[in-house]
């Protein structure tokens, strides 16, 4: 339960029809084994005491007295145990016949809660049998609470607030799961009985996706599955775990299987914190309490090193696509509202000049500007490499813009005497010097023609303070200002796996695998001397980072938990230790260069932009974050 992870599951037994004996003792040995798994919360399919398939069998008096029997002694198996079971069952009430289901703890029924919509059409015919559940909580004669408006939250994380719905609720124009959210469910289970049709697991796991993401919660879906009656349908239990639109689980149909997912619940909470969109009201719900042993959920969930890479080549090419787009339409429309046929911006030869340029080709191809009238100037000093220059020139060159040479040594030189700077001691006055020299170059070479200066720095950069103030930091527009540096790298890629020109794309590769440098300090043996991620920290590590603090809040002791997981087969512990402690102090020291950043646009769902997404005071202390970092 360690910073919110739950493990929860989705049983299915493998049930007969009609035998309620048989039933109960194969879910309680389900229980039993997801328990030995550590899940916290455990859902088993709809009307699985009895089997979903019982037909006018409901209507036998036999078969629901010993369904209720059945749930009793499932309860009183769990006596003792730690963990939230939901079971279905057809229960009667005041005289009619509910589809409900029955969440159970520590040997207590905590509640019942029935269907709401009830098919009756194609092969269902739920309606012969079973009435519509209705919202309004009541008690049975066995003090019970029954109504579709109930909560089930946990003492020991009150983030954690658990409500139910039964099959056909789902699939309804309303569920009643936005109610439940908009009362503050973070977790809703689902007791399902869907059939398999063709092509109907495809619409069944697009419907919990879209229902967890909708909602911000996690949805867990128990479908039932071999055992049920074949007389006309065929039942694949098909289970999915979803949350926040991702499915973490997905059971193969015809299997039976049990699956598992490390659900997240501070980090839906988050969600709904930063979205605030729902009121948390439970008004007319009723609220039902139970606990839970508070113990480390042993996590065998999935992160990705690279959360702003997608994973599939099919989605990253679709997802480069749209950033590109979005950068160059940014640009797009500030060249038209300022009227600038020109523009100008410094390259290097590195990855973010580069993609710069690219994008502001296609944003000149866009408004049918000559590429000729886009300057991309090239700065020479102390540590420039002959393999940078010559990347610089020969992609400007390929691109049709206008290529300039400006070498700043002699002029960075006259700087340092004015203000009395040795020139033999290489600190920051040394580096910094260089960028400022080059960025007012920019600005007045832009001015002699009525153009913009094209930002390149990227967001990683910034979220670092990795550049330097009124330097590299300033510019007109900066395209790059929300790409982190792992995904510039993809960016560049995919122009370089997309042009037709062989001559650029060769030079997109050499770009590619050239070392990230400021190149400040001059080079040894013709080589480059100053390597950013040695002086930083590697760009996987602190994109890894900012995602997960910017995104989702997550504290520095859960980042660092889950990015050992990550990046278990690239860096020791204290490797990564390092570099978040790094992370933080740069992050919260380094917040003033973003309180002035220029116009950019954000192309994902994390940016630093003190006008959007990250408003934040340049003097906020970062020491409870590195408290907790040293702790660890």
């Amino acid at each position: 339960m360690k910073h919110g992870f739950i493990k929860t599951a989705a049983a299915i037994p493998k049930i007969r029809v009609a035998d309620v004996d048989y039933n109960v003792e194969r879910i309680c040995e389900l229980i039993e084994e997801t328990g030995k798994k550590g899940a916290k919360i455990t859902v088993f399919p709809e009307l699985c005491i009895t089997g979903y398939t019982c037909e006018d069998l409901f209507w036998q008096r036999l078969l629901l007295t010993k369904a209720k029997e059945g749930l009793q002694k499932i309860a009183a198996f769990t006596k003792g145990r730690d963990g939230l079971i939901f079971v279905g069952l057809p229960y009667m009430m005041d005289n009619k016949l509910y589809n409900v289901a029955a969440a159970v703890c520590d040997g207590r029924i905590l509640g019942l809660v029935p269907k709401k919509h009830i098919p009756n059409y194609g092969e269902f015919y739920e309606a012969r049998h079973f009435e519509r559940g209705f919202e309004e909580c009541v008690l049975t004669e066995e003090e019970i609470p029954f109504g579709t408006n109930q909560l089930f939250c946990c003492r020991e994380m009150p983030e954690l607030v658990v409500a139910a719905e039964v099959c056909e609720d789902l699939w309804v124009p309303n569920p009643p799961s936005i109610a439940h959210a908009m009362a503050g469910a973070t977790v809703i289970v689902n007791l399902s009985a869907s059939d398999e049709t063709t092509a109907k697991d495809v619409y069944r796991k697009s419907l919990v996706s879209g229902q967890s993401a909708s909602l911000l919660c996690a949805y867990i879906y128990a479908s039932a599955g071999d055992g049920e009656s074949t007389t006309d349908l065929v039942f694949g239990g098909h289970s999915l775990i979803g949350e926040n639109g991702v499915i973490l689980s997905e059971a193969a149909r015809f299997m039976n299987e049990t699956i598992y997912g490390d659900i997240d619940v501070f980090r839906m909470v988050a969600e709904r914190r930063r979205i605030n969109v729902f009121t948390s009201d439970p008004g007319g719900y009723k609220k039902t309490f139970f606990s839970l042993k508070k113990e480390d959920t042993i996590l065998e969930r999935y992160f990705a090193p690279l959360p702003f890479v997608p994973a599939s080549a099919e989605n990253r090419t679709r997802r480069c696509e749209d950033i590109v787009s979005i950068q160059a339409m940014g640009l797009k429309k500030r060249l038209e509202h300022t009227g600038a046929k020109h523009a100008a911006l410094g390259i290097s030869g590195g990855l973010d000049s580069t993609l710069a340029l690219l994008v502001t080709v296609r944003a000149f191809d866009y408004l049918e500007i000559p590429r000729k009238n886009l300057t991309a100037v090239t700065m020479p000093c102390f540590g420039t490499t002959d393999r940078t220059y010559q990347n610089a020139c020969k992609l400007t060159k390929a691109l049709g813009a206008t290529l300039k040479e400006i070498p700043i040594q002699e002029a960075v030189d006259v700087h340092f005497r004015d203000i009395g700077h040795d020139p033999d001691v290489r600190d920051v006055t040394y580096e910094n010097s260089q960028a400022r020299e080059r960025t007012q170059i920019l600005m007045d070479i832009a001015n002699q023609d009525g153009g913009l200066v094209i930002g390149t720095g990227d967001m990683s950069e910034l979220a670092l303070g990795w550049a330097t103030y009124n330097g590299d930091h300033m510019s007109m527009y900066g395209v790059n200002c929300s790409v982190p540096k792992t995904l510039v790298r993809h960016l560049v890629r995919y122009f370089a796996d997309t042009c037709k020109d062989e001559t650029l794309r060769q030079v997109l590769l050499d770009v590619l695998d050239t070392p990230v440098s400021p190149e400040l300090l001059p080079p040894k043996d013709g080589v480059i001397s100053q390597r950013t991620e040695d002086l930083v920290g590697p760009y996987e590590l602190h994109d890894f980072f900012l995602y997960y603090m910017l995104r989702f809040g997550y504290e520095p002791d859960k980042i660092y938990r889950i990015a050992k997981l990550a990046f278990a087969d690239t860096y020791e512990d204290q490797v990564i230790l390092k570099w978040l402690k790094t992370f933080y102090r740069r992050f919260f020291a380094q917040q003033f260069k973003r309180s002035c950043l220029p116009d950019g646009p954000k192309v994902g769902t994390v940016a630093v932009s003190p006008r959007g997404d990250l408003r934040m005071p340049s003097d906020a202390s970062a020491t409870a974050w590195l408290e907790g970092i040293e702790m660890l």
